[in-house]
């Protein structure tokens, strides 16, 4: 209980906090403060006015130049946030007297090298192009099943009943779960979401640690089956056969998985859904050409990626664009505002898949961080995009997008469309 009363103090504390920074103009707090159903990007553009690196009052810098955020996410100096800094995991939290491994703060998207190193090596072979190739007959098989099911219905949910199950069954076919419960993949992934993006009440506290104990109790037994039966090609058996990994680098690490290969993915796809379902030239170029599904990712990537923001920290006191950091200062590079930086990108908040540099983007980080996932990313949104629009070329929206809790995640989490040829339904954000 008195953990309960204190976090449920610190979540109205921080409210507080942001409210009232925000009032004050404060550039975090607004983007800290707004709805998740809001544009984003109008808070970046204010940023970009008041200079390349921006001062908040609440103890961090904030830049969206692409130039310093490319910078500063190679520079070696430069590492991510330490244990405890945003974690909303209870401490105190316990499975069957273990205490909950924090998804965040025990996986290698966080950690620095050399553990970062260590643990990204493990499970890197089945992300390199060999790798990948192997990948493609299952993601073209997934997409083409569930579009054969969504098929029977007139109207149906892009997110959850195409968007979300595309790559929730292929990471469970590389964790070595093929028959794995959808349902709860989905609900196991939005709490670990969470987990990046902070909870903003109690509710979500209780979710985030029911979410993360159902989770843990399936990987534990899957762990432990992986050592009764060993030698399979999956990605589980591969951790579970290195001794020296102890049970939280294999939670940490496989719950990530199951971060990097589902929400990326299901925020992709459906925010390349709502840039072609917006505009008509895009859908042509789309329906005569499938192989432009691959530009559209791309160009969807850059203008309204998944990923909005990252953190890092210098090891030691610098001075960055004139000003002075002192060592483990967060700075907030924002990616999603770098992806729209006038000097690197022309007319940048236009889609248009046809330009020739939208690989420069930065929504899949930089350097030793750089998204370890992001080809199978790339490669499961185009066969998405090509299946559902040679499947259903008339697709429209048929109701309002709800958008995801999130602000580091950006995305649908209802996108209801309907197949058929009727009235073109405007497309109208909500959150929840």
């Amino acid at each position: 209980m008195p953990s309960t009363v204190k976090n449920a103090t610190m979540l109205f504390l921080g409210r507080t906090i942001v409210r009232a920074q925000a009032l004050l103009g404060d550039p975090a707090a607004r983007l800290f403060g707004m709805s998740p159903a809001r544009d984003p990007y109008p808070v970046y553009e204010s940023v970009r006015r008041q200079g390349v690196l921006v001062k908040s009052r609440m103890g961090l810098y904030l830049t969206t130049s692409h130039e310093l955020c490319s910078a500063l996410l190679r520079d070696p100096g430069f590492g991510t946030l330490p244990a405890g800094a945003l974690s909303p995991v209870d401490s105190s939290a316990q499975i069957d007297g273990r205490r909950l491994v924090n998804p965040v703060e025990e996986s290698f998207l966080v950690r620095n090298p050399p553990d970062h190193t260590r643990l990204r090596r493990l499970v890197a072979p089945w992300f390199t192009p060999r790798g990948l190739r192997a990948q493609v007959a299952t993601v073209e098989r997934v997409v083409e099943e569930y579009l054969d099911e969504v098929a029977q219905r007139r109207t149906f949910d892009l997110v959850g009943d195409f968007a979300a199950r595309v790559p929730i069954q292929v990471v469970a076919d590389l964790l070595g779960v093929p028959g794995a419960d959808h349902a709860s993949f989905a609900r196991w992934g939005s709490a670990l979401v969470n987990a990046l993006d902070g909870v903003r009440d109690m509710g979500e506290m209780r979710a985030l640690h029911t979410g993360l104990r159902e989770f843990e109790e399936f990987l534990d037994d899957l762990i432990a089956h992986r050592r009764r039966h060993p030698g399979g090609d999956d990605i589980v058996s591969a951790l579970v056969a290195h001794d020296d990994l102890t049970r939280e680098d294999l939670i940490a690490t496989t719950e990530l998985l199951l971060v990097a290969g589902f929400e990326t993915t299901v925020n992709l796809i459906g925010n390349s859904v709502l840039a072609v379902l917006g505009d008509p030239d895009v859908r042509t170029r789309l329906l005569a050409d499938p192989g432009h599904a691959e530009a559209v990712v791309e160009e969807t990537l850059r203008h309204d990626p998944p990923v909005q923001y990252t953190v890092r920290v210098p090891f030691k006191s610098t001075e960055i664009a004139d000003t002075w950091i002192p060592k483990g200062t967060p700075i907030m590079l924002m990616l999603a505002g770098a992806n729209r930086d006038p000097a690197v990108f022309t007319d940048p908040h236009r889609f248009d898949p046809g330009r020739a540099d939208v690989r420069e983007h930065l929504a899949f980080s930089s350097g030793i961080h750089y998204c370890l996932g992001a080809g199978l990313a790339r490669m499961e949104g185009a066969a998405a995009l090509r299946g559902l629009f040679r499947r259903f070329p008339d697709l429209r929206a048929a109701g309002r997008v709800r958008r995801r809790p999130s602000r580091v995640i950006r995305g649908a989490a209802r996108l209801p469309v309907t197949t058929g040829v009727t009235k073109r339904h405007p497309i109208v954000e909500t959150t929840g």
